[in-house]
């Protein structure tokens, strides 16, 4: 695809998903000490439904893709092996719009494959991550973006996140967005305190918001004012069910889930496209009020397909639902 001047420039790992649909009847949940345990048959052969093989997905992909069928040019710096599955990865990008530039396909790596355990409306994920040698490409002043969105990326990227610092640095008008992954979670907010420092809009889970900050599980006004102290201008914490709270510090105000029109069929995907929403709202001149009731309704559709991809909406469509969402969907302070 030509290069052109990109709005979002997203910063992560990339991957592809075989998503395995078991059946209802061979395979249970039971409840531990460690949450809820999905169970199969031991040391037999097991029949699934179907299988579904989805390349180019993980937290960074998934918001680039969003981003472009929501009318932004995004691109994309990852690593992938030089294999059948890295090619396959990068023919994906392609298709679906996606600036491919900085993408390095690796010599001699293999790229990275997760096996989707999908049971009922719910999964269990196998991963097995190939280490890549991280190294922050060279940019020209035509390739710099209004945002970059900085998500889910490989342990031990210490030094490279020192690099995304130092161009964050270089060009002060560029404005970040971060989605930590378990990597930034399980590392400390001390340790990414420059990233954290930088950032515009923070989107997280209330776990997360949890772990980040060490406050309190119950105290949602608490973990906004924490992550806020981190440097955050803007915070959103989903909260499953609850919506999500969003805050600008004083202006703070919760967005409930748009109303599914079915069970879900499946979750992988949701909060990515909720975060990428957002900051396509916030692309498209919203307020952040508004750019908030966008959101829902991307992760809404997505939970109606299998994968994090195939539901992700254009403008028009997103549009529409809009239009027809009950009188109750919107922002209230709170």
């Amino acid at each position: 695809m030509s290069q052109q001047d990109l709005d979002v420039l997203v910063v992560g790992d990339i991957l592809s998903d075989t998503f395995i649909k078991l059946l209802d009847d061979n395979a249970w949940t039971s409840e531990s000490d460690n949450g809820l345990n999905l169970t199969m048959p031991f040391g037999m052969k097991v029949p699934f439904d179907h299988a579904d093989f989805i390349p180019a997905v993980g937290n960074a992909s998934n918001a680039a893709v969003s981003l472009t069928r929501l009318g932004h040019t995004a691109g994309l710096i990852s690593n992938t092996g030089n294999d059948r599955g890295g090619r396959e990865i990068v023919d994906a990008l392609h298709e679906h719009g996606v600036d491919s530039r900085f993408v390095d396909l690796t010599p001699g790596k293999s790229s990275n494959h997760h096996y989707v355990l999908w049971y009922k409306d719910d999964r269990t994920i196998l991963i097995n991550h190939e280490h890549y040698d991280y190294n922050w490409p060279r940019f020209r002043k035509t390739d710099v973006p209004k945002w970059m969105y900085l998500t889910s990326i490989g342990a031990n990227t210490h030094e490279y996140h020192d690099e995304i610092i130092h161009f964050l640095e270089r060009f002060p008008d560029v404005k970040l967005l971060f989605q930590p992954g378990t990597f930034h979670i399980s590392e400390g907010a001390e340790v990414f305190k420059r990233v954290y420092e930088r950032t515009e809009v923070l989107v997280l889970n209330r776990e997360e918001a949890v772990q980040v900050t060490g406050g309190s599980h119950e105290d949602i006004h608490d973990l906004i004012t924490r992550l806020h102290q981190l440097g955050p201008k803007i915070v959103s914490i989903s909260d499953g069910p609850n919506g999500a709270y969003i805050s600008e510090g004083e202006n703070r105000f919760k967005i409930p889930l748009y109303p599914d029109p079915a069970p879900p069929v499946e979750r992988t995907g949701a909060g990515d496209a909720y975060a990428s929403t957002l900051l396509a709202g916030l692309l498209h001149g919203l307020s952040l009020e508004d750019a908030a009731r966008w959101a829902p309704i991307n992760s809404m559709n997505v939970v109606q397909h299998v994968g994090a991809r195939e539901g992700l909406l254009k403008v028009e469509q997103l549009m529409e639902l809009l239009r027809n969402a009950p009188d109750w969907y919107k922002p209230e302070s709170f």
